[in-house]
């Protein structure tokens, strides 16, 4: 039966949409791995507007209802064990501590404007200003991380003229502010070619993939997006009841 959302005004049109989404997944309309109907698809059955469909997608993903696949569409998810994500250090702690040299080298470090996907999580207007660098974190001349972060420049105003070769922006956002609130999503990823050329590793050798908000007063901060090479890097510690990570 077709839901004609553009009628309802109460709840939220975004979620009318999940609901929409988590009801034919429950009923088995939509099985585990199946794909949903594109974005376009969505907006035309449900009478909403793109962005309202967009919002949906992006909080169901991120509660692990559907999964994505940039250029490909979006896929009901298959059930698999949870467990909390421990406590992630810098990446130049980790490598100093273990007894080797640690390097950075910065690829990107530039101001941008917030598209839908940014704005969304940064919960503002596209076309925002944002910070954006991008650095890759070497272990012995091996790349073993690339990071690459979205800073709110009203929390980091000096964010661009940091050298990260000689500090590191974990240390400096800290040093403004330690966060009250930390989102940790992981994913295994395919690399991209940018990413296989930054982390010297072929097409088809899997990595893992770390997405990071974080909050300060209730208003978010940072958005980093952590690559690991899936063969040299594992993700865990111990976890403790506050955090200090950026």
């Amino acid at each position: 039966m077709k839901m004609d959302v553009s009628r309802e005004r109460s709840p939220a049109r975004y979620e009318q949409v999940k609901l929409y989404i988590t009801e034919r997944i429950q009923d088995g309309e939509w099985k585990e791995g199946q794909k949903l109907p594109s974005e376009s698809e969505l907006v035309e059955l449900l009478g909403v507007s793109r962005m309202t469909v967009h919002r949906a997608l992006r909080e169901l993903m991120t509660e692990g209802v559907v999964v994505r696949a940039q250029g490909v569409g979006t896929f009901v998810s298959r059930p698999s064990p949870k467990a909390d994500l421990l406590e992630l250090h810098d990446i130049a702690d980790d490598i100093l501590s273990s007894g080797h040299v640690h390097t950075a080298r910065v690829i990107t470090q530039e101001a941008i404007r917030a598209d839908i996907d940014l704005a969304f999580s940064f919960d503002m207007r596209p076309g925002s200003k944002l910070f954006h660098s991008v650095i890759v974190h070497f272990e012995d001349d091996i790349p073993l991380q690339v990071e690459e972060r979205f800073v709110s420049p009203a929390f980091a105003p000096e964010y661009l003229q940091q050298d990260f070769t000689l500090t590191h922006p974990h240390r400096h956002l800290y040093h403004i502010s330690g966060p009250d609130e930390i989102e940790h999503v992981v994913f295994a990823v395919s690399p991209t070619p940018e990413l296989q050329s930054l982390l010297d590793i072929g097409l088809h050798e899997p990595c893992l993939q770390l997405v990071r908000r974080t909050w300060v007063k209730g208003r978010v901060v940072m958005k980093g997006i952590f690559t690991y090479p899936g063969n040299r890097y594992s993700l865990g510690g111990r976890r403790k009841s506050s955090s200090d990570n950026f």
